[in-house]
């Protein structure tokens, strides 16, 4: 890899550029609780080839989702399970919202027609 690619990567949501420490220490967390929303399965970082877990930002800011939830009370699994699921509505929405411009729907999002 030559540094023209390296530098490519950097505005990559999904490049695991951060190790698991450096993760911790961006959202206010600790190691245990990145291995625990892996545990859970809502996230899975990447694997260096020592082995150690790295992260890409867009993990990144789903584990952040998930610590918010879990600050304000919710259980670790039931806060993964929210953010899983909020992520695929997400995602649903922008699929939706592309069908629409493809067919020239003068109906704006979250509008059913009646």
């Amino acid at each position: 890899m030559t540094a023209d690619d390296s530098f490519g990567r950097l505005d990559d949501d999904d490049y695991p550029a951060y190790t698991m420490g450096r993760a911790a220490e961006m959202l206010g967390t600790t190691p245990n609780f990145l291995r625990a929303i892996g545990e859970a399965r809502l996230i899975t970082p990447l694997r260096s080839e020592g082995g150690h877990r790295r992260y890409s930002r867009y993990q990144l800011r789903i584990a952040a989702r998930a610590r918010e939830l879990v600050d304000q009370g919710t259980p670790i699994e039931a806060a993964c399970r929210i953010v899983i699921l909020e992520d695929q509505l997400e995602e649903a929405q922008r699929i939706n919202a592309e069908h629409r411009r493809a067919a020239g729907s003068p109906h704006p999002p979250g509008r059913g027609m009646r």
